[in-house]
């Protein structure tokens, strides 16, 4: 017997819309971790409440997911989604009236998540130059260089057309290396963070992703009867 770590995204959707709610809290386990990180990054604060609401409404609108994409880019949707709606709530709450999207997270939540464990400096460096982009930015490079998506996917999460996602990513990395030159300390600093950005993005994707909440099945056993 196939146990749920080696089924699919979709046969696992399956076997939960079928009732079986062990299925559904496998499918969340597997992708608690990433979206969690993907709030952490930005709004710390509310980042276990906000990953709790994803979740809460892939169980409310499980039997409309046609499956078009897939289910990870379905649920990097929704998050988003979730993300953008908090921050119009929170930009208005100050008494600002902008694009939630064009904010940076800095600008929100302040410098950075104070609990993440940084190791290293260009760890930190990183982190807050990635805070300081525009949200729609940010949203876009932690997707490629931290979750693996490629334009295709990573346009379907944000809803915008292939070509309109290369040209971001592009404006987002010259964008971060500008940042990340304004505030390293030394140029030696600038230059090591730049110069091994790949290595320091995994690792601080682990360190944003490290001491999550325990998972939650966020209603996993009531889905099938939703």
């Amino acid at each position: 017997m196939v146990g749920d770590a080696e089924r699919d995204d979709g046969t696992l959707l399956d076997a939960w819309r079928a009732g079986d709610a062990g299925a559904g809290r496998a499918l969340f386990e597997r992708h608690f971790d990433a979206i969690f990180r993907f709030f952490r990054s930005k709004v710390e604060d509310v980042a276990e409440d906000l990953t709790q609401q994803t979740f809460e409404a892939i169980v409310a609108g499980r039997d409309r997911f046609r499956g078009d994409s897939s289910f990870r880019t379905y649920l990097f949707s929704v998050a988003r989604k979730k993300l953008y709606s908090h921050l119009r709530t929170r930009t208005r709450a100050q008494g600002r009236l902008v694009d939630a999207a064009e904010v940076s997270s800095a600008a929100i939540s302040g410098p950075s998540p104070s609990t993440v464990a940084a190791a290293r400096e260009e760890h930190r460096v990183l982190l807050a130059a990635l805070r300081r982009l525009p949200v729609e930015m940010q949203v876009a490079i932690e997707l490629f260089y931290w979750e693996g998506m490629g334009v295709v996917e990573i346009a379907e999460v944000l809803e915008i057309p292939v070509g309109t996602v290369k040209s971001r990513l592009q404006r987002a990395r010259a964008r971060l290396e500008r940042i990340v030159g304004e505030i390293a300390a030394t140029e030696a600093l600038r230059r090591s963070t730049l110069g091994g950005f790949e290595r320091w993005a995994r690792e601080l994707r682990d360190a944003v992703g490290r001491e999550a909440p325990l998972k939650a099945d966020a209603g996993a056993d009531d889905g099938a009867e939703a």
